[in-house]
């Protein structure tokens, strides 16, 4: 059980850490900020997270992948003891989660990929895909009468 909840603390501040540079982060900020204060220091955690979004923000800039991954590594320890510590803030953390990425219906041939792109410097859009067209072309032929 300790390894799901650490495997989830891992994917919530992963998912976190990445919206912080965001226009999705003014959103996303609040409800964190509640369920990492538990109702008692919402303020101070949510004053916690616009620092380390600077914090983010200038390492970015700075090219400073280490200071990046410091930010990530922060939230993932702050998560993990509030999965810890309260046994009601798993479903809470993974309701959240699901409203920020939520899963398409899943039948038996859908495989669900969540893609990080970190450090370096981009000047076009990156696509990760693992199929990417119009299906058109991927319709496999049946013998020669198909042509």
């Amino acid at each position: 059980m300790e390894a799901e909840l650490t495997a989830l603390a891992a994917s919530g501040a992963t998912t976190f850490v990445g919206l912080m540079a965001t226009e999705a982060w003014t959103q996303v900020r609040g409800r964190l900020a509640r369920f990492l204060g538990r109702g008692e220091d919402d303020e101070a955690v949510d004053a916690e997270l616009e620092e380390s979004r600077e914090e983010l923000i200038a390492a970015r800039r700075s090219g400073d992948e280490n200071g990046a991954a410091d930010v990530t590594a922060e939230w993932r320890i702050r998560i993990r003891r509030a999965l810890r510590d309260d046994p009601e803030a798993e479903a809470e953390l993974r309701a959240i989660l699901d409203d920020l990425a939520p899963r398409q219906a899943a039948g038996p041939d859908v495989a669900i990929n969540h893609n990080t792109i970190s450090g370096g410097h981009y000047n076009a859009p990156v696509i990760m895909a693992q199929w990417v067209g119009d299906g058109a072309a991927s319709t496999p032929r049946r013998g020669p009468a198909a042509d």
